[in-house]
Parts: structure tokens; sequence; C-alpha cells
């Protein structure tokens, strides 16, 4: 596996990220409550690594 900066060193793999989408969820749970069908199609690219986090929330702002 090749490190990718947009990610961190805990969040490299897809398994990875998806646990890190999973624990932000658990902390904020509006991520998941209210996400709508745009939003899941984000965390989805977040998790197969077209996406960092940070863009995910850009995204997210812009749609609002």
């Amino acid at each position: 596996m090749e490190y990718n900066p947009k990610f961190g060193p805990g969040a490299q793999t897809p398994s990875q990220r998806r646990t890190v989408l999973m624990r932000l969820q658990d902390a904020i749970p509006s991520l998941r409550t209210k996400a709508t069908p745009y939003a899941k199609q984000l965390y989805s690219r977040y998790v197969a690594g077209e996406l960092s986090w940070p863009e995910v929330r850009q995204a997210l702002n812009v749609q609002l």
C-alpha cells in the first residue's frame, strides 16, 4: 500500500476509512440520522478513497 497524504495515517485503506466514518457518525449522530442521499454518496466516495474527509465536509457545506 502506498501512502496517500490526503488521508491520515489511521485511514489509508477502505476498511480504515469505513471505521473512521463510523466513529465520526457515533460521535456526531446527525451525520447518520440527517444524511441525505447526496451525503451518503459522498461518504461512499470517502470510503473508496476518492475524497478526503475535508473534501466531504466542504461539499456538504456548499450544498447547504
